[in-house]
């Protein structure tokens, strides 16, 4: 399948993110075929290359997060640098950035500045806090979102410490995937206007997003509702036929079989069909459902369980652990892990892809700090002794 062939050829993206959030958004929009030149600090390039873990030392989030990407070294606090974005403004129709909101304005090349060079430009900014409000200059990470939001504060269990989440859900639930659906809604505004827009991505505002079924029913009850609980409700843990369960050899279940339909051939299964009685009564008849519920699946190993379970359509999946996920015939047959010989450095790797394919999606090695950059520079017009000022 040729390049043009993919959803988002021809658009030109100018990536100035790091660590995660906008790193992953743009790296989707690679995957779709858009033209990503990441600039990075030509001294030391984007955090993720020089963290662990790494292979013959280069940094594994890095090679992860930047495959079908430019490098374009570009220093953007000299009056050199700040002069090269302005020129190369013109040429991309989205911008993405994650610096604290400000940084770009004190740099010169703010949203404004470069409206004024490219009214067509598509601009992201993803923060932690979003532009406005009396947190907007906070300093935090993807734990300290979702805490502000909420989530920490509905899992666990009841009257327990909240439940770490173990993934980056503010960062890429929250930063990511918003600011995707930020830059297609207002690309394709711009079909009609002609005119971009500023995409405003707070990762606690999309953290939030999350809760959004439960807090927006809690607003709807208003005084008369209760307020969210940690692990006492239907979708955190209250309900017997929807949580996680140890097996014998400490491995666990994740029983989801939340409808009756599903919970009654579950019980079935298990030889108690009285269970389904009192599973969907609170307080103290469901409590005791789950107890034992806890007894009979800690009587017997994982695998027993499988043998016992296999074939039958009762929302009950093993919790997958450590590499096991690789092996998954499902993720497997999806096609999500593809393995390719990287020439430029000479190894074997396994790329995961991105979950949304819309076609054959390009597998380019991510690119060595500023590789990219003369390239860049001379298809935007700048002349060898431009090139040269700027230090690539």
């Amino acid at each position: 399948m040729s390049p043009m062939s993919s959803p988002l050829a021809g658009l030109r993206v100018l990536d100035l993110s790091r660590l995660l959030p906008g790193p992953y958004a743009t790296l989707v929009l690679a995957d779709l075929g858009a033209t990503v030149d990441k600039v990075e600090d030509p001294d030391v390039g984007d955090a993720t290359r020089h963290m662990p873990p790494q292979r013959d030392g280069e940094g594994a989030l890095f090679y992860g997060l930047h495959r079908n990407k430019r490098s374009l070294a570009l220093n953007l606090k000299t009056p050199e640098g700040r002069d090269a974005l302005l020129r190369l403004v013109a040429q991309y129709d989205v911008l993405v950035e994650s610096f604290r909101p400000g940084v770009m304005d004190k740099l010169g090349v703010g949203e404004a500045v470069l409206r004024a060079k490219n009214p067509r430009l598509i601009y992201c900014a993803i923060s932690g806090y979003g532009q406005t409000g009396p947190d907007r200059l906070k300093a935090g990470h993807d734990l300290n979102y979702a805490a502000r939001a909420g989530l920490l504060g509905y899992g666990g269990e009841p009257d327990g410490a909240p439940a770490f989440p173990g993934v980056q859900v503010a960062d890429i639930g929250g930063g990511s995937l918003f600011a995707l659906v930020g830059i297609l809604a207002a690309l394709h505004e711009r079909e009609r206007t002609g005119v971009g827009r500023f995409v405003d991505v707070s990762m606690t505002d999309g953290a939030l997003a999350f809760l959004h079924l439960h807090l927006a029913a809690r607003l709807f009850t208003g005084a008369e509702g209760t307020p969210l609980t940690r692990g006492r409700e239907a979708l955190n843990g209250g309900y017997p036929s929807y949580g996680l369960y140890r097996t014998a050899d400490n491995r666990w279940l994740a029983v989801g079989a939340l409808e009756p339909k599903f919970f009654g051939a579950l019980a079935a299964k298990l030889g108690r069909p009285e269970l389904l009685d009192d599973a969907y009564v609170p307080g103290e008849p469901g409590e005791r459902v789950k107890a034992e519920l806890k007894r009979i699946f800690e009587s017997q190993p994982l695998a027993h369980w499988r043998e016992l379970l296999a074939g039958a359509d009762l929302c009950v999946e093993p919790v997958a652990e450590g590499d096991e996920v690789l092996s998954d015939a499902q993720l497997r047959a999806r096609g999500l892990f593809v393995e390719t010989e990287d020439a430029q450095r000479g190894i074997r790797v396994t790329h995961l892809l991105t979950p949304l394919r819309m076609g054959e999606v390009p597998l380019r090695p991510p690119p060595a700090l500023g590789q990219h950059s003369r390239a860049i520079l001379e298809a935007a017009g700048f002349t060898a002794e431009e090139i040269a000022r700027l230090g690539v």
